[in-house]
């Protein structure tokens, strides 16, 4: 398959051609061969929450900060939606154990510890590492955004995040960060978007499933949904982000979007099962 006839197989859809559509998808080489308005900056929601994983998997690499760390759940004020820990008893956790919820769960609680302790300017260095110009991680997670208050979570673009995935798959920026970020991916539970029509158990699939194996992180507010990740099937992978805001979501709640956003899976693991240009034996979950 030619990348012009991939390109044909995963769009158009058809909220994709509307403004509020943006997306991308590449070979792990890092060629893009199918693309939407990808290079405009968008909010990501709780995808940002990505770039607080990559920050903490190289201070640990570099021993900067150890995994075992332990964090007190009360050090920071309590925030509600996304996540489990606010709903549980213990009063300590470790850093690691916060990274497993966020990739998880995308828990908000965990993510507001976590970036108390790695630090902002930390993930923003790491950003900049990474040449990432546009795709940033603003704040912490807010129940209310006042008008002091930076207006979202995070933001980015399509292309810069498909980018990011396919340099993981790479094992970029080095291959302990890497494969520990992937790791943390693989366990994400929400398979509501790209990953809705697979066929994967959502609470156990960091092994694959039906030839299918999905790493990934979504984010979701009233007018955002966001999902990149890495897409393998029959050994092949690509590296794919699609951001949805505005009135592609909340015209009807998102229900086009989400559709959409499982015709992507779909096309994506019909293409690669057709033996679509994308490279074997790309990274597992660790």
């Amino acid at each position: 398959m030619s990348a012009d006839e991939l390109a044909r197989s995963v769009r158009p859809w058809p909220a994709a051609t509307t403004r509020g559509w943006s997306y991308s998808v590449r070979t792990v080489e890092g060629r893009e061969v199918a693309a939407h308005r990808a290079d405009e900056v968008r909010s990501t929601a709780s995808v940002g929450k990505l770039l607080l994983l990559l920050a903490l998997a190289r201070a640990v690499d570099e021993g900067t900060l150890s995994a075992d760390e332990p964090v007190t759940v009360d050090a920071v004020p309590p925030v509600a939606d996304s996540g489990l820990l606010q709903h549980l008893r213990v009063p300590v956790l470790s850093v690691g154990d916060l990274a497993v919820l966020i990739a998880a769960v995308s828990d908000n609680l965990a993510t507001n510890l976590l970036l108390a302790v790695v630090g902002a300017d930390r993930v923003d260095a790491e950003r900049a590492r990474l040449g990432l110009h546009r795709t940033r991680l603003l704040d912490r997670v807010r129940d209310v955004r006042g008008p002091a208050d930076p207006p979202r979570l995070s933001e980015g673009t399509a292309a810069e995040l498909s980018a990011l995935l396919a340099g993981l798959a790479r094992d970029e920026p080095s291959r302990a960060v890497a494969s520990t970020v992937r790791g943390w991916l693989a366990l994400g539970a929400d398979l509501s978007m790209v990953g809705s029509g697979l066929g994967l158990d959502p609470l156990a699939h960091v092994e694959g499933e039906g030839g299918v194996q999905l790493l990934s992180k979504t984010g979701r507010d009233v007018d955002v949904r966001a999902d990149v990740g890495l897409l393998g099937a029959d050994g092949r992978w690509f590296a794919y982000a699609a951001l949805a805001t505005g009135p592609a979501v909340s015209a009807d709640g998102g229900v086009t979007a989400m559709r959409d956003l499982r015709d992507l899976g779909l096309g994506l693991r019909d293409a690669l099962l057709r033996g679509a240009p994308a490279r074997r034996g790309a990274p597992t979950g660790t």
